[in-house]
């Protein structure tokens, strides 16, 4: 199984190079960077700062806040920086996409951007419209193997998608049984009409780890008000009412996770250690060990609160055996 971090691109240059070798010294193996629009630096200058010899990925670009073909020239480039080592995450969008104006995309629009990302990878020139964009002859300087495509997925028909058209999943399911049969339901009925023969299942693990398990319960709390506003069905399977679902909604008017904060005090401990992965070091470890047990190709910590890097060395310790 591959382990990695999820990271926002908030550090100054520096301390960004210095936190990524620290990573890549503790042993992991993929560092996943947000690309958030207006709440962190670029995630391509990021990234590029980045490769060193992990692998690197975005968590996740869309189709909307840049042309398929500017994101495919990018990654482009970066696989000639570091070939082999590049991932392309990539989904619908979130709700900061709401400060450019823009709605969440279309699957569609996700399908025929996969699609037009591949074509220009592999050399072709490309024509026609994905969403509100257009392509006349457009091509790459030169053709570049194709970076994994991995698509962050949490809703029926999205997961459906990925499974048919993805190189894999990066699955926001809460981290609980049924959260997570519910989700590999629907990718399989996707990969039952695939042709891509291997598929990725990284499993995203937002919170935080502390020997205070109230203070990394408070941390983790705003992720769990991000499920009942962008996906519902997996708080309710997580066991919120609708009752708790409005009452979140009406106090989360959206935008990242770290933006729920008013929202995520009416969220139970119960539920937040359903959903989030947060708790004391042997808490930590058991839900480590449900996560190994069920199998995902990898995991991603996604530190949460004021003690990140806190979170990502005690999490290497419990996955990597770290010190």
């Amino acid at each position: 199984m591959r382990y990695g971090v999820t990271l926002q691109g908030v550090y100054e240059p520096s301390e960004w190079i210095e936190l990524v070798q620290r990573i890549e010294s503790l042993g992991f193996d993929d560092l996943w960077i947000t690309d958030s629009s207006l709440h962190a630096g670029d995630c391509y200058v990021y990234a590029t700062l980045a490769l060193q010899s992990i692998r690197v990925g975005t968590a996740v670009t869309n189709p909307l806040t840049r042309h398929p073909a500017i994101t495919a020239n990018a990654f482009r480039s970066l696989s000639h920086v570091a070939p082999g080592r590049v991932a392309c995450g990539i989904g619908v969008g979130d709700r900061p996409l709401g400060e450019l104006g823009l709605p969440m995309a279309k699957l569609a629009t996700l399908r025929e951007a996969i699609a037009s990302l591949r074509s220009l990878w592999s050399g072709e020139t490309v024509d026609g419209d994905v969403g509100p964009w257009r392509f006349s002859a457009a091509h790459l300087l030169s053709a570049v193997e194709a970076p994994p495509v991995l698509v962050s997925a949490s809703q029926p028909r999205a997961l459906e998608l990925t499974g048919e058209v993805a190189d894999g999943v990066i699955l926001l399911a809460g981290l609980f049984p049924e959260g997570l049969e519910f989700a590999r339901e629907h990718l399989q009925a996707g990969r039952a009409k695939s042709e891509r023969e291997s598929f990725e299942e990284t499993f995203f693990l937002y919170g935080a780890i502390d020997e205070d398990e109230n203070k990394a319960l408070e941390s983790a709390r705003s992720i769990a008000a991000w499920f009942p506003k962008t996906a519902p069905v997996y708080a309710r399977l997580a066991g919120m009412s609708d009752e708790l679902i409005d009452q979140v909604n009406a106090a989360y008017a959206g935008g990242e996770f770290q933006h729920a904060q008013q929202a995520a005090s009416l969220i139970s401990d119960d539920l937040v250690r359903k959903i989030a992965f947060c708790g004391t070091p042997p808490q930590a470890r058991e839900k480590l060990d449900w996560v190994e047990k069920v199998a995902p190709t990898g995991v991603s910590v996604f530190p949460i609160g004021q003690d990140r890097r806190g979170t990502i060395e005690r999490f290497a310790s419990l996955a990597l055996g770290a010190s």
